[in-house]
């Protein structure tokens, strides 16, 4: 199953706030506050030096849209909130640490794994090239596909599968990031990323022991690991998930 928003394809300078109607600013004052408190955490776990590129998205991005209506008043507190399905949305600090360790650029593409909400895509959407997004259950891939189309985020792409498959049509990618714990890099995701690529995803045996970990491949495709810091994650199904 493939989805995509259908709105035309915009150069991603022109991912803006422009977008977006005078009301959903409404809560900007709470955005702002959101990304101070996620900084703060994010320097507490070992992130400590951010692009003021990425603290823009964070700021930008209207959280609220992409939780279910009756969990919206919470949208903007340092929490994961439930968004059906047995999936999350993660936390802010979490969401920035991740962009920040990605080390994204305006040329990048790069493969989501664990749509989710949308809310990381259409971060990640205003500092790249291009998102393409894969997201096993098909049910969150239309929703997210539907409120990202609606938003304008038009350089996403959202594909309905096993994210440990990754993307091979649209491979290779600059960046790779996972939403969801593993205990093991699927080996598929590692040759879709490019060499000189950065991934950043949770690694560990079980849903206890995950650690948020950057992976980069080399030139000549070496591959090397760093921890940064615990978290928690929903596992990643399909494939060799956790057990």
């Amino acid at each position: 199953m493939f989805l995509r928003p259908a709105i035309a394809l915009l150069a991603p300078l022109l991912l803006a706030s422009a977008w977006l109607p005078t009301s959903l600013d409404e809560r900007a004052p709470e955005r702002a506050t959101m990304v101070l408190t996620a900084a703060n955490l994010a320097e507490t776990a070992g992130v400590r030096r951010f692009d003021p590129a990425v603290l823009e998205a964070m700021r930008a991005v209207p959280r609220h849209l992409f939780v279910p209506d009756e969990i919206r008043e919470h949208a903007y507190a340092n929490i994961a909130l439930p968004i059906g399905h047995g999936a999350t949305i993660s936390q802010p600090s979490v969401v920035l640490m991740m962009t920040q360790l990605l080390e994204p650029e305006p040329g990048h593409r790069v493969l989501e794994i664990g749509t989710g909400s949308g809310y990381q895509a259409a971060i990640l959407a205003r500092l790249v090239r291009r998102v393409h997004s894969v997201e096993i259950v098909p049910q969150l891939a239309e929703s997210a596909a539907a409120s990202l189309a609606g938003l304008g985020y038009a350089n996403v792409a959202v594909r309905a599968g096993d994210g440990h498959a990754g993307w091979p049509e649209q491979a290779p990618f600059d960046r790779i990031i996972v939403t969801a714990g593993t205990d093991r890099i699927p080996p598929a995701l590692i040759e879709q990323l490019r060499p000189g690529g950065v991934m950043v995803l949770p690694l560990g045996r079980d849903a206890d022991s995950l650690q948020l970990t950057v992976v980069r491949k080399s030139r000549s495709g070496r591959i090397s690991r760093r921890v940064v810091t615990p978290v928690r994650f929903v596992p990643l199904v399909g494939g060799a998930s956790l057990r």
